[in-house]
């Protein structure tokens, strides 16, 4: 007989309201596509322009190191590194790291099978490790677990990261927990659509709770983001009332600029929306100049502190930074240099040899 017996299920997808949905979606889908609207990112990074290219904050470090790395491999990566501090605020007198990540998927039945996994472990016995696992193109997974002696609580951050062609969404959570008879902890929900070519919109939802027996607390922040052909400016407001924006722009080939300003209320103390409310107003301004084997950084803030960051690398292998800070508001000033060695193989210290340039350091293969 031609006629087939239909499964028992399939007027659950084969009928007229899922088709018109089906023809719907469709539509809406094509035109969204034509729109070719580009990633806008993730609201934690819609200022990494000004934060992490621009500002020197996060690189900024006192005292003196030396760090010496060893490459084994480039593909996949895998290198270990020693690390020796002295006078440092908030470093170990010793590290050791060890760093393995595979730069390229291998896609095995739709799944990417791509990983990059990193730990540290100081001469106190402190730990930190961190792994990511690409589960699809689009779909990434990163854990980040720091286990510290004596502590009274070790921490556990678990991220979970979409990337669609026009919006990413990402969950995270900080050290949940339900062996207390409740779900305790941090939990961080944000959604990035591009609008426009240029423009894009998005929250992001914060819940927490710190023990079972406290009530949990909730706020949702607000951001925007736009890019022009040099520029791209930022906003972000919360949900206390502080506005946080910033705007970046290339200058030229070798030189970029960058201004922050955070304006609001901010809390005093106590909880997530606890405590009292105080009024606050920081601006700062940065600028990066990058060389052929150099790179030096600047920034001013309205308190009153200015701060520089000079990298050079004198040899392919050998890397100087010299990194001061001048507070004048607390009549305070800190300096900080460090050496960076990393022994490559040969292969790779002909090519660097032979380019000039610097050896590159490891970033996450995805």
């Amino acid at each position: 007989m031609a006629d087939q017996k239909a499964s028992p299920g399939s007027f659950l997808y084969n009928n007229a309201v899922i088709g018109a949905l089906r023809d719907v979606w469709s539509s809406y889908s094509a035109r969204r596509e034509a729109l070719g609207l580009p990633n806008p990112g993730t609201t934690e990074g819609i200022a990494r322009e000004v934060e992490d290219g621009v500002f020197l904050s996060r690189s900024m470090f006192t005292g003196l190191r030396a760090d010496l790395t060893k490459s084994f491999s480039a593909t996949p990566l895998f290198q270990v590194s020693h690390g020796f501090a002295m006078g440092a605020q908030g470093l170990p007198p010793y590290t050791f790291s060890g760093l393995y990540g595979t730069e390229k998927a291998s896609y095995y039945y739709l799944l990417a099978l791509a990983v990059f996994m990193q730990g540290n472990i100081d001469n106190e016995g402190a730990l930190s490790a961190r792994a990511n696992y690409k589960w699809t193109p689009s779909f990434v997974t990163k854990t980040n677990v720091q286990v510290a002696p004596g502590a009274a609580q070790a921490m556990l951050q678990l991220d979970n990261d979409y990337t669609g062609k026009d919006f990413t969404a990402s969950l995270k959570s900080l050290n949940p927990s339900i062996l207390e008879g409740g779900l305790t902890g941090i939990l961080v929900g944000s959604y990035m659509q591009s609008v426009t070519p240029s423009l894009a919109l998005g929250l992001e939802a914060v819940w927490q709770r710190q023990a079972v027996n406290m009530g949990p607390e909730s706020v949702v922040n607000y951001c925007a983001k736009y890019r022009g052909n040099d520029w791209i400016a930022s906003a972000n407001l919360q949900a206390q009332g502080a506005l946080k924006t910033s705007y970046w722009r290339r200058l030229s080939d070798k030189v970029e600029a960058g201004v922050d300003m955070n304006l609001g209320l901010g809390s005093r103390g106590g909880g997530l929306m606890g405590g009292g409310l105080q009024r606050e107003g920081v601006t700062t301004l940065g600028a990066k100049w990058d060389y052929r084997a150099s790179s030096f950084r600047a920034q001013v803030d309205s308190t009153g502190k200015i701060s520089c960051l000079l990298e050079k690398s004198i040899a392919p292998a050998v890397r100087v930074t010299f990194a001061g800070d001048m507070d004048h508001s607390k009549n305070q000033a800190k300096i900080g240099l460090a050496v960076s060695i990393e022994a490559s193989s040969e292969e790779m210290m002909e090519i660097q040899e032979r380019t000039g340039a610097p050896p590159a350091p490891p970033a996450i293969p995805f």
